[in-house]
């Protein structure tokens, strides 16, 4: 059985009377504002177009060496890392650091070398790790990203080896900002550490504005090459709900670098101005009635088992849809809080998710006596028309 309800607002939504925010407008070849929980798209524009993404790259590196890796691991820098061109933490060939350090620095300064010392730790060779990371990002839902290097660095590489788009980098982003550690390191303001002699001591500042600019900015990655131009992956949080913006492309000299700020701002500004996080459905309202056999109970209310929460502007709020999908009939016994079905959440041709869906009164089976009479019942029935 389905049915489909229309939701309404009033009541049991708390939806606030904000004004629709205007069109954000950017410079960015391509940019995307997701919801960080769902990786909704909530704005775009050539948010699916193949592009150079230089040092967001990093925010991939990051999570293989998060999930992969050892904070306390010894790492031995090669001749290899060590020549990686600017920015540099100017390691050198033979030195030993850890590996929390290295994520550390290379996340705060962006330094190459420690992106690839990483990449070979984690992997064995840049290549095997450029293989894993493009796997990643389609185990996170990428549809069009392949890593050919782990730092960004894209001068030795065609587009057709090196891109993803503004979309994908949302859903990277988002998937990195589930981990705890992630959040905390993009977040730090400078970090000082040493090598695992205690000899060498360096200091990383992080050179993300976006931290100090926005209310509610968790930070995450900037970037620059000179096929990519100006970009940056930033992440806000504001009342109970975050965003990712991407921006690839924002163009080059000082021009590039202060649009890559401003079209960010355009976008975190839209976003919470028009979004906010809204309850759709309410836990224990009754979305339909079952019928049921082999019980005195004919039919049993259904309704949800909990709240339903989403990014919703005010216009899409009012055109959600919730489909009750039960059984055309239950079979008692059935207690009440049985899970009997779901409500699948819609909004037009997208499901946003689903409720489980419960019995909220008993329905038991007949008892000895109760079958005996329903059997009499039938049998008086048939001899009378008999």
């Amino acid at each position: 059985m389905k049915r489909i309800y229309i939701c309404l607002l009033a009541g049991w939504m708390f939806c606030a009377q904000t004004a629709f925010a205007a069109e954000p407008r950017v410079t960015a070849q391509g940019a995307a504002l997701l919801d960080a929980e769902t990786g909704r798209l909530l704005w775009g524009k050539n948010e699916e177009e193949p592009l150079e993404m230089a040092s967001t790259t990093k925010i991939m590196t990051a999570i293989l060496v998060l999930e992969k890796g050892n904070p306390n691991d010894v790492v031995t820098v090669s001749k290899h890392a060590a020549r990686q061109p600017d920015v540099q933490m100017g390691l050198k060939e033979g030195e030993q650091w850890y590996e929390q350090d290295l994520l550390t620095a290379m996340m705060l300064k962006s330094y190459n070398d420690a992106a690839v010392a990483l990449a070979e730790q984690i992997s064995g060779s840049v290549e095997v790790f450029c293989q894993e990371m493009t796997e990643k990002a389609k185990a996170i839902g990428a549809k069009d990203t392949v890593f050919g290097s782990p730092n960004g660095l894209d001068s030795h590489l065609t587009k057709d080896q090196h891109h993803s788009t503004a979309y994908d980098m949302g859903l990277i982003a988002g998937y990195a900002l589930q981990n705890p550690t992630f959040r905390q390191i993009v977040a730090t303001p400078s970090e000082t550490f040493t090598d695992v002699s205690g000899k060498i001591s360096h200091t990383a500042v992080n050179t993300d504005r976006f931290l100090q600019m926005y209310s509610g900015a968790l930070g995450v990655k900037t970037g620059y090459t000179n096929k990519a131009g100006n970009c940056f992956v930033g992440a806000a949080t504001q009342d109970e709900v975050t965003l990712v913006s991407v921006v690839l492309g924002c163009g080059w000299g000082e021009a590039g670098k202060q649009a890559k700020w401003t079209d960010t701002k355009a976008l975190m500004d839209y976003g919470f101005d028009t979004y906010e996080k809204q309850t759709v459905a309410k836990a224990g309202t009754i979305l339909d009635r079952a019928a049921v056999s082999r019980s005195p109970v004919s039919e049993v209310d259904v309704g949800l088992a909990s709240d339903y929460q989403a990014v919703l502007s005010e216009e899409e709020a009012e055109q959600i849809q919730i489909t009750a999908k039960i059984p055309t009939v239950l079979e008692a016994p059935l207690q009440k809080g049985t899970v009997v079905g779901q409500a699948e959440i819609r909004l037009g041709d997208s499901v946003l998710g689903d409720v489980e869906l419960l019995t909220m009164a008993d329905a038991p089976t007949y008892t000895l006596m109760q079958q005996y009479h329903r059997l009499l019942e039938v049998w008086c029935d048939w001899a009378v028309f008999l």
